[in-house]
């Protein structure tokens, strides 16, 4: 159910998505999620839902089945409630993310929030949250069908009394802000639109609404918290706001902008490993790490640490320095036990050429490759497989620059 390159959506999805609360509308629901785990072809399925449920419901149901399974790794149990479409499923948060802003947002100021304007509310995932932390939530959309999503789901999690789902345009709400309140509420949430046509808007000043707004909030509310694109040039973000990057696994997740009366220092980059949070924080641009020739560890940072611009800390804590003034890997005597970087240990540093890697590796006994890359045009896996042999060992071959020069580091796994 994506929409399409204009931004509208497919005709007669508000009422595919009336038809689907009602008590019928349930059990196609629930009949496809039933066959959709069984692992039944889309065909079939389709065939068995519309002899049960009729061809009004059919098509719907198995489309919802589809989105919900996908969800589910995310959003747990809550996804097999939930309706969303490609794009709100894409942009959604983590809902352990979700609820960690909002406990921080809510506690900002002098005496907490109680009122939250969720500006573009998508699918609710965000009002879900915010409600869920005990406030009330004015969930606003331009787009009827971000509406009937976030009513509907709200409404399927038990929250409706919490929340308030109303028309309106973000930019003009911002626009008419006063007193540190948007549409009457002392704290805004904002995730901008950031695709559309199922392709990302590098542009934050295409974006729905555009950066002009991002400012215009954080100027204006300053209990706010603005999701942006993890890429977000450092030079976007505004004096006194607060940028963050939040990791998961060792990938982004998001990027986030705190308004002024939230934030506490100028970076921060947050890593979640193993349900444990880590934050790295600094107040002011620590500057780069020094540089030296490579040790026996290297260190790869953690996504979350070189966006926020970290690194430095990160060295500094490790006792480590850069391999290259332009490149983010870090090299020390010692393996480091850390959040912020995971460690491999050097075992050999060469130029970079292919034939001597190659002969390298085989007289290693290694056949089983892992390329990792950066600061280079090679493509990780046809090196990987232009690397294998039929060794029984493995390695981890890193292709980067060390003091300006193409260089290979082979590492230990």
């Amino acid at each position: 159910m994506p929409a399409d390159a204009s931004g509208t959506h497919p005709e007669g999805m508000l009422e595919q998505l009336t038809l689907l609360r009602t008590a019928e509308g349930t059990a196609a629901l629930e009949l496809a999620a039933s066959l959709h785990a069984a692992g039944v072809d889309v065909l079939a399925g389709l065939d068995r839902l519309r002899a049960a449920v009729g061809a009004e419901l059919a098509g719907p149901a198995w489309g919802f089945a589809r989105l919900r399974a996908r969800a589910r790794p995310v959003f747990g149990a809550d996804a097999d409630r939930l309706f969303l479409t490609d794009d709100t499923l894409e942009q959604a948060g983590r809902p352990e993310l979700a609820a960690r802003r909002a406990a921080r947002l809510l506690t900002a100021g002098d005496e907490g929030v109680d009122s939250v304007a969720d500006l573009g509310c998508a699918a609710g995932t965000d009002t879900i949250a915010l409600a869920r932390a005990g406030v009330s939530v004015l969930a606003v959309d331009v787009d009827p069908l971000a509406r009937a999503l976030t009513a509907a789901n709200v409404e399927a999690l038990g929250l409706a009394d919490r929340v308030w789902v109303v028309a309106g345009d973000a930019v003009e709400l911002v626009a008419a802000a006063r007193g540190g309140e948007v549409a009457g509420c002392a704290a805004a949430v904002l995730d901008p639109a950031r695709r559309a046509g199922g392709r990302r808007l590098l542009d934050p000043d295409r974006w729905s609404p555009p950066w002009t707004t991002v400012v215009d909030l954080l100027d204006r509310v300053p209990v706010t918290v603005v999701k942006v694109a993890p890429g977000l040039d450092h030079d976007r973000v505004p004096a006194g706001i607060e940028a963050e990057w939040v990791s998961v696994k060792g990938s982004i997740v998001e990027a986030l902008l705190w308004g002024r009366e939230v934030s506490t220092v100028w970076r921060r980059a947050t890593v979640v490993r193993g349900g444990v949070v880590a934050e790295l924080t600094a107040d002011a641009d620590p500057g780069p790490a020094p540089t030296a020739p490579v040790r026996g560890w290297l260190h790869e940072p953690d996504p979350a640490v070189i966006r926020s611009g970290l690194v430095s800390l990160a060295a500094a804590e490790l006792g480590a320095t850069l391999v290259d003034p332009t490149i983010a890997y870090l090299t020390s005597d010692a393996r480091a036990d850390s959040p912020w970087v995971s460690s491999y240990r050097v075992e050999e540093v060469l130029p970079f050429n292919l034939k001597r890697l190659k002969a390298l590796l085989r007289a290693r006994g290694v056949g089983r490759v892992t390329v990792k890359k950066r600061g280079s045009a090679i493509e990780p896996e046809e090196l990987a497989r232009q690397l294998r042999g039929p060794g029984e060992g493995s390695a981890v071959v890193v292709v980067t620059r060390v003091a300006g020069k193409p260089t290979a580091l082979v590492c230990g796994v």
